[in-house]
């Protein structure tokens, strides 16, 4: 028996400005859309690699999400980490920045953190 890694989810409370984000930080691109049961699912796609974000959006929801201590994140590898760099500052979505490690996070309107690192990154995989 073989599992194969297919998406992640998260629960957004603006669907347009959570793409317009994730196209923006992380060139995804929306791939899919289900309409279903008073809720938008929207999968986003690098492009190359299979996986996908998939954004739930519940059309009734009044209040932002309340992510807790939000110990959970994805991860992205990039192959030009100073120029990512430079886009995500300008973008203001740094939250967190570990130089040592050559690793930072982004944050995204939800409040969800995305780990950036160097494709040549050896720890942390």
């Amino acid at each position: 028996m073989q599992f194969t890694f297919v998406h992640n989810n998260l629960h957004v409370f603006d669907l347009e400005r959570s793409i317009a984000f994730y196209g923006e930080a992380l060139g995804l691109r929306e791939s899919r859309r289900v309409e279903g049961r008073g809720r938008t699912f929207v999968y986003l796609s690098d492009g190359h690699s299979g996986h996908e974000l998939e954004l739930t959006y519940v059309h009734d929801r009044t209040a932002p999400y309340d992510l807790g201590e939000n110990e959970v994140h994805l991860a992205f590898s990039v192959d030009n980490f100073a120029v990512a760099h430079m886009l995500h500052e300008q973008m203001n979505c740094i939250c967190y920045e570990d130089p040592e490690h050559e690793i930072y996070f982004i944050s995204d309107p939800d409040g969800y953190w995305t780990e950036i690192l160097p494709s040549d990154h050896g720890s942390f995989r």
